[in-house]
């Protein structure tokens, strides 16, 4: 099924290679950070601001990355975004927030940032679909965890949410990616990391009525932890998809995996 729906994504892009999104790059300030944050969004060749509302998919980058990461790694974007008729919104988390309110580092908003100043921005200069069910976000690595990370803690804000890749449990990484900078020592503020890692934010999927989306690559070393996020939401028999596929912890990986996620939004959007 996976190889048909890649397929059928690879023709629609060769059909509508005449025509290419268009990329606005910006500076948003953070009131909760007191700077200006970078941002870039990807609309489609036909946006119009009299048009019916877009929907907006909000794609979030990995560990050391930035915001003008996915077009980079993924411009097939440019592309998809005419495909499916969608805005997509690629957010900076800095260079190692994990997309937190960090407990430890007061001037780390990054929760604030995206969820209440950057989807502000966005609603209030675009023609965007204002609802949860118009809303998704996704991200790679770092920006995977921080995806369902924000979609759990904001079901009012996103109907969808999808991770590539993603770092789901931090707990198992204690010195990796300077991650103590953000939720302290592990051995000293071991709470922080038990209540900032996503697994174990399932319940809040109960009732959220969120649909999920979560793949990773065999080769890669957080497959375990994706697997065990996998295995708690069935568990809680919360409906979502998840896959596993030959791969690693590379741009090649998530390059490719977002055209499956963005075929999954697009879907939601539409149901």
């Amino acid at each position: 099924m996976l190889k048909v729906l890649l397929t059928f994504v690879s023709i629609a892009l060769t059909s509508s290679a005449l025509s290419a999104g268009q990329v606005d790059t910006m500076r948003i300030f953070s009131t909760s950070m007191q700077k200006d944050i970078g941002c870039l969004v990807v609309r489609p060749d036909s946006y119009s601001d009299t048009a019916e509302s877009y929907p907006v998919v909000y794609l979030l980058h990995g560990y050391s990355g930035n915001f003008t990461g996915w077009v980079k790694e993924a411009p097939q974007l440019l592309q998809l975004v005419d495909l499916y008729q969608i805005l997509i919104v690629c957010p900076d988390g800095g260079y190692d927030s994990w997309y937190l309110d960090s407990p430890a580092d007061s001037t780390v908003r990054y929760e604030t940032h995206i969820v209440r100043e950057v989807i502000s921005y966005i609603d209030s200069n675009y023609n965007t679909r204002r609802a949860r069910t118009g809303r998704a976000i996704a991200g790679l690595s770092m920006g995977g965890h921080g995806a369902l990370y924000l979609a759990a803690r904001n079901p009012e804000v996103f109907g969808a949410a999808g991770s590539m890749a993603g770092g789901l449990d931090l707990r198992p990484f204690p010195k990796n990616w300077n991650m103590k900078r953000v939720l302290g020592d592990f051995e000293t503020y071991r709470e922080n990391w038990e209540q900032h890692s996503v697994v174990n934010l399932v319940p809040k999927f109960k009732t959220a009525d969120i649909k999920l989306i979560i793949d990773c690559g065999t080769s890669d070393f957080f497959l375990e932890v994706n697997r065990d996020m996998h295995k708690r939401l069935l568990e809680a028999g919360i409906p979502h998809e998840y896959t596993e596929r030959p791969g690693g912890h590379t741009g090649s990986y998530w390059g490719s995996a977002v055209d499956y996620q963005l075929l999954f939004f697009s879907k939601a959007f539409q149901n």
